[in-house]
């Protein structure tokens, strides 16, 4: 994977800390085993955990949170909100409670509310208002009452007041005596019954109920302050129920227009087109732009959803809390087939979606399987939801892999020992690494490749091959026939490193950014389906020795987790190399020039973003072991 001739050496992995600490939050995670948790902040991943208790513990912290087992997505834990307090049709996050008692604890303190038990129909409480009182023609918010009694409380502070029923759209009450109504109907004639804007007659009226009354006579009218040009009054139903979008029929009072609206599924009041009361479910499935299918419980959404590729599950006001919309796959290779280290590997990951432990390699030319497999370990990745693809190779022996190509028994009886051994371990497939190839094999290999993935598939295995990143302008004289290969095997890998190599004619970044982009370009230009290309990304650099010309004398490979120590024990100096879009780093030591080209988290931030920007079907990273623990929440976070 790494370069023609330190592949191998640095195959030999330095010991990964199985005790690794989160600053940022002050967990210590213990990794003897995989994840088995997952923590969501709505739909969006944020960490993995071995144990359920850390994983809760760690999602506390978050608003909308959740916890799911990694293995089926099992949901085990969550803080999402329960109960809804509304103000009319305004709410805000903080008006969410887990109890009902808590919801009504605020909604006492609010006039004209009501609470929502986000995972059943309508309301579980509301303290509307069924009367209005009023001074005059004049009247406050504040004025709305519940009952006719708290009404009357209110308006013995007021002269001049009466009250209102909401509902029946009727005056019902008022502190007027005879002679205060008689001295009104002989004052100033100022109101006026309108409709559609025109008045309906040229009689006025002094005494605000005479209007009323006379406006009660036409509907759809209103009655006017002819003097300060106000509506005091009107006689149109404003609340309004819908079926479905459709309108069905319109009240004067809330109340009445719940009752209603009770008798219909799907139904809603709004007022002035805003949602005050519904019985539609608070989540609803999607595909894309298209709503599939509404549920008032998270659980029958999420089994639903689950069940519908590229689903997400929304709250009404378009939260998504669900979703197995497409992510990245994320696939690391081991670089080994030592059980114990690809244990501890595979513990500090997060994300990781299939694991390649170097279990088998081409041993001859007479098709020898050499096999280092490990079903207990195979079963065990498996269980933590990982899925697992051997990788094999063919030692980068080139004279070997000319000899075994030309050779038809041979490569019958190496295809099907591997094959018949990846169906008994029950991997999901094989990953295909068959480097330093002649050009002359190059119809050779493509026909070997061939006939490993038609084996394979018969037994429902996959297969992914590895490829150089190369270039198009020379890839038709090397042993691999892109546009042929990628027709046979279910996945593509460009290897997208090496770009400067060990023994190479100059020192450089082992993948510069726009070398990789340009790569993904070159890729795709095969005709490739992006659905089946990974990039391949380094978890290391090279550190050159230069002479007094700035020639490499030597290089040498330093994991990506050892960089941040190398600076600062070599008092590295780092400038921007804009060519590469990373740091590159310069020392002296011993009368020589070092020089480096820094991998960190942002590189590896920008190398994902390249694989979204062309909607690829993930990474692959050489390899596991080379990082910090930590780069695989940023990982996670990601996909």
């Amino acid at each position: 994977m790494i370069n023609r001739t330190s592949r191998m050496a640095i195959a030999l992995l330095i010991a990964v800390q199985t005790v690794w600490a989160t600053a940022a939050v002050g967990f210590a995670a213990e990794k003897e085993a995989a994840s088995a948790y997952r923590v969501y902040q709505n739909d969006k991943p944020l960490r993995e955990f071995v144990s359920e208790s850390q994983a809760i513990a760690y999602a506390k912290r978050f608003k909308y949170a959740h916890v799911e087992k990694i293995t089926g997505r099992v949901w085990v834990w969550d803080n999402f909100p329960k109960f809804k307090v509304y103000q009319g049709s305004t709410s805000y996050s903080w008006w969410e409670y887990d109890t009902y008692e808590q919801a009504l604890a605020k909604a006492k303190t609010l006039k004209n509310v009501h609470i929502r038990d986000l995972e059943k129909p309508g309301w579980v409480y509301s303290n509307y208002a069924k009367y209005q009182l009023y001074q005059g023609d004049k009247t406050k918010a504040e004025w709305g009452f519940e009952t006719l009694e708290e009404a009357k409380k209110e308006a013995k502070r007021w002269g001049n007041a009466h009250i209102m029923d909401i509902g029946a759209n009727k005056w019902v009450w008022d502190n007027l005596s005879a002679n205060d109504r008689l001295k009104q109907r002989q004052g100033t004639k100022k109101y006026a019954v309108y409709k559609d804007g025109e008045a309906v007659s040229t009689t006025k009226y002094g005494f605000l109920l005479d209007a009323i009354n006379a406006s009660a006579k036409v509907p759809g009218s209103t009655v006017v302050n002819t003097v300060t040009k106000a509506v005091v009054h009107t006689n149109v139903p404003s609340y309004e129920v819908f079926q479905n979008g459709k309108p069905l029929k319109s009240f004067f009072g809330l109340h009445q227009a719940v009752q209603y609206a009770k008798s219909y599924a799907g139904s809603r009041v709004a007022l002035g087109g805003e949602t005050y009361w519904t019985n539609e479910p608070y989540l609803t499935v999607y595909q894309g732009d298209n709503k599939i299918k509404s549920f008032h419980t998270r659980k029958a959404a999420v089994a639903y959803a689950a069940a519908l590729s590229g689903s997400v599950v929304r709250t009404e006001d378009g939260r998504a809390v669900w979703s197995n919309t497409k992510q990245l796959v994320y696939l690391g290779w081991n670089g080994t087939s030592n059980s114990a280290v690809i244990r501890e590997q595979v513990a500090v990951t997060q994300g990781l979606d299939i694991d390649s432990p170097t279990w088998f390699e081409l041993a001859d030319a007479g098709g020898t399987l050499k096999d280092n497999s490990d079903p207990a370990l195979a079963s065990e990745l498996k269980a933590a939801g990982i899925s697992v693809m051997p990788l094999v190779h063919n030692q980068f022996d080139q004279a070997m892999t000319t000899a075994f190509l030309a050779d038809t028994e041979a490569r019958k009886r190496f295809i099907a020992a591997l094959v018949n051994r990846l169906a008994e371990l029950k991997v999901d497939g094989v990953n295909l690494d068959f480097e330093s190839l002649a050009g002359t094999d190059r119809d050779a290999y493509t026909s070997f490749v061939r006939e490993l993935t038609n084996a394979a598939h018969a037994k429902k295995l996959k297969v992914s091959i590895d490829l150089p990143r190369g270039d198009t302008a020379w890839n038709h004289l090397t042993g691999y026939d892109h546009k042929a290969l990628a027709g046979i095997v279910d996945t593509v890998i460009v290897m997208a490193y090496d770009e400067h190599w060990q023994g190479g004619p100059e020192a450089g970044s082992v993948s510069g950014l726009a070398w990789t982009e340009e790569g993904i370009k070159q890729y795709l230009s095969y005709g490739i389906p992006r659905s089946k290309l990974m990039l391949g990304i380094p978890f290391y650099v090279r550190e050159w020795q230069l002479d007094a010309d700035g020639k490499p004398v030597a290089s040498r490979a330093v994991y990506m987790k050892e960089v941040p120590k190398l600076i600062a024990e070599r008092g590295a100096k780092g400038t921007l190399d804009r060519e590469s879009g990373q740091m590159k780093y310069t020392y002296q030591k011993d009368g020589s020039t070092y020089v480096f080209w820094a991998e960190t988290e942002q590189t590896v931030k920008r190398r994902i973003e390249l694989a979204k920007t062309y909607d690829l079907a993930g990474i692959a990273a050489w390899r596991l072991g080379y990082e910090s623990a930590d780069l695989w929440t940023t990982l996670l976070r990601l996909k």
